[in-house]
């Protein structure tokens, strides 16, 4: 097994990369994200571009989240004499060697065969935690078995089938997941122009449901529901999308696929989960019964407006996470990273936030720091390294991204996270200001 990030990480990387240089090898995985996202693009099929890549509406919120890295400037401190530097976070009661997590995911089988359990393996290999995807194209427990003692979380989509999300928090205890993600900002799918001008949703073709295909709840649902009679129900139209789609069906779906094939569950597990994998009505008393469902760290995920970020606290979880869903649910929502600012502010110093959207880098993974995250979710640039090298891929992404958050941090005189502080950043006044 590969070696785990540690102390050192950056010069280390530096080191692997220049030593295969010498000998002719060129890294497969760039270690800039503009060129990381061109290559993954190349090799990716146009729906998978388009759901992985793509945004909602126009595209706005995306830009937003990246704009908004760039109005803040860091201000390195010379002769601190960092010489080691400790990436290492505490986070809801375990020490995580960095603070960067892999975030959820959905249908990354896009990308490649048993994404999840190749991602898993990648964190393993580096001691990086992974949040296990509700829409996962692997269950949870094949994910977890690959990982070892390596922190997994698992999210949590809120079902409008009450005992399935209890079913869902059970097995998320059973594997030992180190806390429960329940995503707020998903009750019902965003506009997004890209998969829509393809007609394409991957769950509709049964790729990204293996945590519910594997649901002992859910699979009593679909008995049930084929058990029922169905008056009126329209016949499928025979035509080749509606074949294509019988056969990714029998392809995706757990077990052989002829048999899969000549069995009426594969469509009927699809049409079941479009119908209740997430509750539109899904409410702040909803949340309030999560205590006395579970015994795991509660963290919710989706919070941007500095007023949820406070009566979530007062409902008593143990985290947030600031996230606008990458930029996928909202056109035109509030930068992620400016949302961020505004949460710490509201909640104080001591709950612990976690922020997603827009983190490509290291010196990103720094700047959130500084401006008040615990830690950081990496989203996309994970998945592009799955695409280009499988698991792999997916280490030399973590490696790459730490490696650059552990120079910075030599290069700024901060030889700790706690050490990374408001105080190392300027608002980028070059931003606003006449060039020429």
């Amino acid at each position: 097994m590969a070696a785990a990030v540690t102390p050192g990480a950056g010069l280390a990387r530096l080191a692997t990369i220049y030593r295969e240089g010498t000998l002719g090898r060129r890294p497969v995985v760039p270690a800039d994200f503009a060129e990381l996202e061109r290559r993954a693009r190349r090799v990716s099929s146009r729906k998978a571009w388009a759901y992985v890549a793509g945004g909602a509406g126009e595209g706005r919120t995306m830009r937003r989240n990246r704009a908004a890295f760039d109005r803040w400037a860091i201000m390195p401190r010379m002769a601190a004499g960092a010489v080691e530097r400790d990436l290492s976070v505490q986070l809801l009661g375990t020490r995580h060697t960095t603070p960067v997590l892999l975030a959820p995911v959905g249908a990354a089988a896009l990308m490649g065969r048993d994404s999840d359990v190749a991602i898993a393996r990648a964190a393993a290999a580096t001691g990086t935690a992974y949040v296990f995807s509700n829409q996962g194209c692997n269950p949870m427990e094949e994910c977890a078995a690959a990982m070892g003692d390596t922190p997994r979380w698992v999210q949590l989509y809120w079902s409008t089938d009450e005992r399935l999300v209890d079913s869902l928090i059970q097995r998320a205890e059973a594997i030992g997941a180190g806390a429960l993600v329940v995503t707020l900002d998903t009750t019902v799918l965003g506009w997004r122009p890209q998969d829509l001008n393809l007609g394409s949703l991957p769950f509709s073709r049964g790729l990204g449901i293996a945590q519910y295909t594997s649901d002992p709840r859910f699979r009593q649902i679909v008995t049930e529901r084929l058990a029922a009679p169905q008056p009126g129900k329209a016949p499928v139209r025979v035509t080749p999308g509606a074949v294509r789609a019988l056969l990714a069906m029998a392809r995706n779906h757990p077990g052989p696929f002829w048999r899969n094939l000549r069995s009426p569950v594969p469509r009927a597990s699809v049409e079941t989960f479009l119908d209740i994998y997430s509750n539109p009505g899904l409410n702040w008393e909803h949340l309030a019964t999560l205590r006395d469902r579970t015994r795991l760290p509660i963290v919710l995920k989706g919070i941007l407006h500095p007023d949820d970020a406070g009566r979530a606290l007062e409902l008593g979880v143990d985290a947030i996470v600031v996230s606008n869903h990458g930029g996928r649910q909202v056109d035109n929502a509030v930068a992620a990273l400016d949302a961020l600012v505004a949460v710490r502010e509201r909640v104080g110093a001591q709950p612990t936030v976690l922020f997603d959207s827009g983190i490509r880098t290291g010196a990103d993974v720094f700047t959130a720091l500084a401006l008040g995250a615990d830690a950081v979710l990496l989203g996309r640039p994970h998945l592009y390294g799955f695409a280009l090298a499988g698991r792999r891929g997916v280490e030399d992404v973590i490696r790459n991204v730490i490696a650059e958050l552990d120079l910075t941090m030599a290069l700024t005189g901060a030889p700790s996270i706690a050490a990374i502080t408001r105080d190392l950043l300027r608002r980028d006044s070059w931003q606003s200001a006449p060039h020429g």
